[in-house]
């Protein structure tokens, strides 16, 4: 199979041209391609459009009467910067191919042109355009250093949770992902991602947490020049950069109050507004949500919007715990143990027997992410081929339940227990030692003193 095979059939393109007989000569020849075409007369339509909508291909006329067409070409890209241009003009010459290269085109089509050309040409734009996205991919999976391995069938709850998500990867229903910190909802939307025909479409992920009220709205919605202090030019925001992908709302528990309802809109009509901006913009966008938390609970508090929910929640598929899927574990585990060794130019043999029953009887409140954790400390640290139990979580741990505030055992336990938890669900040491209200040279000695 081809590269240009794998592309999606169906482009949005834009034609800018004075000439009204090109105008309907290229849209006529890009619509029997199947290409969704709008095609203007002059540089202020042009800018209205793509305003309202994101254009993966523009094909643009350097001389629109009185216009210089090489002009627009910044504000096209600013508005939104992986649209691929091509220059088309009756003045060809090197100099004007060179400036509009230098501007941001990636093309450059004389006049006159047969339809063979406008398919190539727009081929080339598109064939761009999905190396961009696939290359941004790949770079965010390096640098979440994330291995493939991470969702796993061996349980029959993860079986039927995975054989759900295939089922209704292929539509365009909203999908609500629940289960706890770590049990590897962000790897499910991926792979639901993967395995529906938007996968060769950017994935875009925002944590609803991390960001304050306003930032939050302008990563989702976008703003204009000015909207607020800082906005110093314009920002088409994640849902129109996901044009024809999908949009994960990572803790969707945490989206704001007063964000609710632009994004209930979106939901129900596919539109917004940027932040400052006045005009509305459509985008075609499959929304996956996850949370942690008891939504319903928060409607009740007041906290959620009660038709939000109902939007977000077309599909639920519920992740099981990692102390639900012990038949997982083990594997998970190896998988894991071989990536890391890897990583760290290691090679290992597996794990001892000791270290096999601390696997399964450990509760792994922090799921997945723990245990990932865990073998990537392991890998590091562990000389031997085969891991042993000193390498994984404390034998306490496993030997006894979990420990509760009130239980007849020394503060020592208690804070040793509390700090692996918050260990396990945390991502990075700075976090953690954030949420222990520590500095982390702290929270290093304690690791130390317990070989976490």
């Amino acid at each position: 199979m081809t590269l240009l095979s794998q592309l999606e059939p169906s482009l949005t393109v834009l034609v800018v041209d004075d000439e009204i007989n090109i105008r309907k000569t290229m849209s006529l020849c890009l619509e029997t391609l199947g290409h969704s075409v709008c095609a203007v007369s002059n540089a202020r339509d042009a800018l209205s459009e793509a305003s309202r909508r994101a254009f993966d291909v523009a094909f643009i006329d350097v001389r629109l009467g009185t216009e210089n067409g090489l002009d627009l070409i910044q504000p096209l890209l600013a508005l939104t910067p992986w649209t691929k241009i091509v220059v088309i003009t009756a003045y060809a010459s090197i100099e004007s191919a060179v400036e509009a290269m230098r501007r941001g085109a990636c093309d450059y089509l004389p006049k006159p042109f047969a339809p063979d050309q406008v398919k190539l040409a727009t081929d080339r734009a598109a064939r761009i355009q999905f190396l961009e996205h696939r290359i941004s991919a790949l770079q965010e999976e390096l640098n979440h250093c994330r291995p493939d391995i991470l969702l796993s069938a061996e349980s029959s709850g993860m079986s039927r949770t995975l054989s759900l998500a295939r089922e209704v990867a292929a539509s365009d229903a909203t999908i609500l992902l629940r289960g706890e910190t770590g049990t590897g909802k962000t790897s499910l939307a991926r792979q639901i991602h993967h395995w529906s025909y938007r996968r060769h479409k950017p994935l875009g992920i925002v944590s609803c947490p991390s960001l304050s009220t306003d930032l939050l709205e302008s990563e989702l919605f976008g703003h204009v020049k000015g909207a607020f202090t800082g906005a110093v030019k314009d920002n088409p925001g994640r849902i129109a950069a996901c044009e024809g992908g999908t949009l994960l709302l990572d803790e969707v528990g945490d989206l704001p109050r007063s964000v609710q309802p632009k994004l209930l809109r979106f939901l129900q009509d596919r539109e917004y507004e940027r932040m400052g901006g006045t005009k509305t913009c459509h985008a075609d966008v499959r929304v996956i949500s996850a949370t942690n938390v008891d939504l319903e609970e928060l409607v009740a508090k007041g906290l959620f919007r009660q038709e939000l929910l109902y939007r977000l929640n077309v599909i639920q598929i519920d992740v099981p715990p990692l102390r639900d899927r012990k038949d997982e574990i083990v594997p998970l585990a190896e998988a894991l143990l071989v990536f890391f060794g890897r990583k760290n130019y290691r090679r290992f043999s597996g794990f001892t027997p000791e270290a096999v029953e601390a696997l399964r009887q450990y509760p792994w409140p922090g799921n997945v992410r723990e245990l990932r954790n865990v073998l990537e400390r392991a890998a590091i640290l562990c000389k031997s081929e085969l891991v042993g139990p000193e390498h994984l979580p404390g034998k306490p741990v496993y030997q006894t339940p979990s420990l509760s505030l009130g239980d007849p055992v020394p503060l020592a336990r208690i804070e040793e227990e509390h700090i692996r938890r918050v260990m396990a669900q945390a991502k990075s040491l700075q976090e953690a030692a954030d949420v222990l209200g520590i500095d982390q040279a702290t929270l290093w000695r304690r690791r130390k003193q317990w070989g976490i």
